[in-house]
């Protein structure tokens, strides 16, 4: 934040509103293009309140849309050259296990996207990664290149890269109100600020701020268990820190999708998620009481029974995080359709920590009056019926 006896500029190219790696990724872009950016968040950071918190994601370039595929090469080399201007290590390479019923068609269209042929038995998995037992009749697939981002580590990376090339980020500032027009005018709890240019990427946040813009999105906040399970008998799982990540697709016991990581934030705990959450109100997320039931821990339980038998089947930590869903679970990366000065990123339903380069590089397109890099047919937000009569 600028020091008190500074005075405060408020004029910019554009304004970004929501830290969090998207915004963090996207004001990284534009002040590379030697955009005079102001970068806004409503907490102080770090916080853990949002959707970026945390030591670790799953980076991979298996997807089971091809649209998402393409961008992963191109997302990989970002990660790499934000490592290189920061001298830090954001990325471990560990592979990734896909695990579902044979022919299944997101896993096959996972192994297309990898060019891979060789599929897994249960024995064959086993061999290779012991801490793992397939049901009769499931398979896997090996994504070699995936592993985890240091995901904490990397937010303050964009942040730092960004303040490096001159801009500028201003937290513990509550975005109060947003006026468009040719020139957009943003009122915080701190300050006014102005700019031709408005992007907004506020994670659970965004629907409200949109609503003030005459615009609802299909946009659904769930609160998700982010659950660390202990080895039994330390180091005998094959599950530490060397253990690859791992992905259910299509399994009957897991509709939504379970996923794992290797021992990282915690020694001797993996961390398995169910790729599912409760809707919640972004504001009251942290208002659950210990009673309040936790369908996902019973999923989680009984997976962990059957696929990962070395470790304990109740979690030994427990902490939150938010998703926010569209209903096909696809991003929004658009212009508001009645303000083509204002782009929206939301909505990245869980998995876009990976793609936010280049995310952030086609909302910045976006912004500028750009071409975007990649087809966006996917990512409108006319795709989502009665959007546009509420807007205009």
């Amino acid at each position: 934040m600028a020091a008190p006896s500074q005075t405060q500029k408020s004029t910019y190219d554009v304004i970004v509103i929501g830290a969090g790696i998207q915004g963090s990724f996207t004001a990284y872009h534009l002040a590379q293009r030697h955009k005079d950016t102001l970068l806004l968040e409503q907490f102080l950071l770090p916080h853990s309140r949002g959707s970026s918190h945390g030591q670790s994601r799953i980076i991979r370039s298996a997807y089971p849309q091809e649209y998402y595929s393409r961008m992963m090469p191109e997302s990989f080399r970002l990660w790499q050259q934000l490592e290189a201007e920061t001298g830090t290590t954001l990325y471990r390479q560990t592979g990734l296990v896909l695990l579902g019923p044979p022919g299944e068609p997101e896993l096959e269209a996972c192994r297309r996207s990898l060019g891979v042929d060789e599929i897994l038995d249960a024995a064959a998995l086993a061999q290779r990664f012991p801490g793992f037992r397939l049901q009769a009749g499931q398979v896997a697939v090996l994504d070699s290149t995936a592993g985890v981002l240091f995901a904490d580590r990397a937010l303050r990376a964009a942040q730092e890269v960004f303040r490096r090339h001159g801009g500028t980020l201003r937290d513990g500032e509550k975005v109060l109100r947003i006026e468009p027009g040719p020139t957009v005018t943003v009122t915080t709890t701190a300050g006014v600020y102005r700019a031709p240019r408005l992007i907004i990427t506020a994670g659970a946040w965004t629907g409200a701020f949109v609503e003030q813009l005459g615009l609802r999105l299909p946009l659904q906040p769930l609160r998700i268990d982010v659950c660390y399970w202990r080895e039994k008998q330390p180091g005998s799982a094959g599950l530490g820190s060397v253990s690859p990540c791992f992905l259910t697709l299509g399994l009957s016991q897991a509709p939504h999708g379970i996923y794992g990581l290797p021992s990282i934030e915690y020694p001797g705990l993996m961390k398995v998620c169910h790729h599912n959450g409760s809707p919640t109100d972004p504001e009251k997320r942290d208002q659950v009481s210990s009673s309040t039931p936790r369908p996902d821990i019973a999923t989680l339980s009984s997976f962990i029974s059957s696929y990962l038998p070395g470790l304990e089947t109740q979690p030994a930590v427990m902490e939150t995080c938010l998703y926010t869903n569209t209903p096909d679970e696809d991003f929004i990366l658009d212009r508001h359709p009645k303000f083509s000065n204002i782009v929206i990123g939301a909505g990245f339903s869980g998995h876009g920590f990976k793609l936010a380069p280049v995310v952030g590089k086609l909302l910045c397109e976006l912004s500028l009056g750009e071409e975007p890099s990649y087809n966006m047919t996917h990512f409108a937000i006319t795709r989502f019926p009665g959007v546009l009569g509420a807007a205009l």
